[in-house]
């Protein structure tokens, strides 16, 4: 969670893909959808079917100018959100790979590649030809070729026009439609349509499957080993069985972002690997490029960054902003630039987020919050109570959010953080009292951070090392600094995990310090 972008007037802001709001950081579209999750019990997990028509495929066609101010327009309000574009000699590498991919699919230079300052492991494309790799995916790949295959992968998505095909009545515009009859408010439609218009759309198995074809033909035309599609795949089969095996670690990240829209499946490598032996080609035919991917990754920053605070299990914890809070048991926090996800048993689902204090107050500030989440939906404050929480100044909310069928419970409590700085809890939960003490304890949770506690919050970084005569995967295992230091180095080492090394093999550990 980053606290950079907030309102001179004194409400934090919330970003989506339309630009900033004048309310709490707080997502009132993604809000609602999980109070009407709660309500109507409707699954809205399908993805929507894609056009009937076959692509062309023609790279010519792929990216119109209309297409082109469309990702031109979108491209500030997703680096928002995802926190931004990474600084470093790594963002350089990436944009370098992806124009020699490009030009092997025939786009010239009409593509822009930016490396997102995320630890989430994901990469996706956006009409325009706009092509953008998470940190944490670039950190997972284990070649220069497994990197052009993700950026091919998703150029094969573009080139195929697999965005524009989508059926746009997705699961979120359904969403704004159930929300409006449960509450009445057209606001929430108009949330739901720009959801929509990128984050709504899932592509089918089909057009993954294309995507993965054009990606091994870019390959063999940007000059790369073919087999590295395979290859990239079996990496993100390794970060899930990392997630699975650090589920207890954090568990708001057991299902990585990437495997919502790519479906990872043995077949589906297997099929990659047919592809590649349908070229002719012998693995490894072409290079790699592995010691120049090694060469650039090192020093990339692994993990959270510490402008955007800590995720530690259960407890998120900011060393800049100097506050700690503790979910309680049965609940994960998930990070993200724009605020702190949380979430409980039984769909309780919440948020936590920062601003500045407006003229008017702690009280100014909360009543700011409660405003960004409701919205013009009838509801009715039903407690209030001034207090201090862990020496902090607070104020916490209980509300009755009126639906067609009753009421749900809606809790905001708001923290003068000192210094001008304020910070909330927004947290919808079931209509029963399940869950009222867990709450409780989750507000609570909120305190300052002293200055030593603070200096114990590091950033995390990746480095680069070969194997001499005698070195063992445990003694780098043992380097690593991870809560779980050997499935970390599985996960960036897939090479080693069935085979010994060998002098002069390349690793990656991740340390404190750069």
């Amino acid at each position: 969670m980053d606290f950079e972008r907030i309102d001179q007037g004194g409400a934090p802001i919330a970003t989506d893909l339309a630009g900033p709001q004048r309310a709490g950081s707080f997502d009132a579209e993604w809000a609602m959808k999980r109070l009407c999750n709660l309500i109507t019990a409707c699954s809205l997990a399908a993805a929507p079917a894609g056009c009937a028509s076959e692509p062309s495929n023609d790279p010519t066609v792929a990216v119109s100018e209309a297409d082109q101010a469309y990702g031109a327009e979108q491209h500030p309000h997703l680096l928002a959100e995802f926190g931004g574009a990474y600084q470093g000699k790594q963002s350089h590498y990436v944009r370098t790979i992806g124009q020699r991919v490009a030009k092997g699919a025939g786009l010239g230079e009409k593509c822009t590649f930016t490396l997102v300052n995320s630890d989430v492991v994901n990469a996706f494309a956006v009409p325009g030809c706009y092509i953008y790799i998470t940190r944490g995916l670039l950190a997972v790949v284990g070649s220069e070729a497994e990197l052009a295959s993700v950026l091919g992968h998703e150029l094969g998505h573009i080139v195929a026009r697999h965005s524009q095909r989508q059926e746009r009545g997705s699961l979120w515009r359904t969403l704004g439609v159930i929300a409006v009859s449960l509450t009445g408010s057209d606001r929430l439609t108009e949330f739901a349509g720009r959801a929509a218009q990128l984050f709504g759309l899932r592509y089918s198995r089909k057009q993954e499957f294309e995507a993965d074809d054009l990606s091994v033909n870019y390959l063999r035309k940007a000059g790369y080993d073919v087999y590295a599609a395979a290859e990239m795949l079996e990496d993100l089969e390794r970060q899930e069985d990392f997630m699975t095996a650090t589920q207890s670690r954090d568990p708001a990240r057991s299902l990585p972002e990437w495997t919502l829209s790519h479906p990872l499946t043995e077949s589906r490598i297997k099929r990659a690997r047919q592809k590649a032996r349908d070229t002719g080609l012998k693995d490894d035919a072409l290079p790699e490029e592995q010691a120049a991917y090694f060469a650039q990754v090192d020093g990339l920053l692994y993990g959270d960054d510490p402008d955007q605070g800590f995720v530690l299990g259960r407890r998120f914890a900011h060393p800049v902003m100097r506050i700690s809070f503790e979910a309680p048991p049965g609940f994960s926090l998930s990070n993200s630039p724009q605020a702190v996800r949380l979430a409980g048993p039984d769909g309780v689902t919440g948020e936590f987020g920062g601003g500045r204090l407006p003229s008017n107050g702690l009280r100014g500030y909360t009543e700011a919050v409660a405003d960004a989440v409701i919205g013009d939906t009838p509801a009715q404050v039903l407690n209030e109570v001034t207090t201090r929480i862990n020496g902090v100044p607070a104020i916490t909310l209980a509300i009755a959010v009126r639906v067609q069928d009753g009421t749900v419970p809606l809790s905001i409590t708001a923290y003068d953080g000192g210094g001008g700085d304020a910070f909330h809890f927004i947290v919808i939960s079931p209509p029963s009292d399940a869950h009222v003490a867990a709450i409780r304890q989750l507000f609570g949770s909120f305190r300052r951070l002293s200055p030593s506690e603070a200096a114990t919050l590091r950033p995390r970084f990746l480095r680069t090392l070969w194997a001499g005569p005698g070195d063992t995967v445990r003694a780098f295992a043992d380097r690593t600094a991870d809560s779980s230091p050997r499935a970390l180095f599985d996960l960036l080492n897939g090479a080693y995990k069935d085979r010994p090394l060998k002098p002069g093999d390349p690793v990656k550990i991740v340390t404190y310090g750069n």
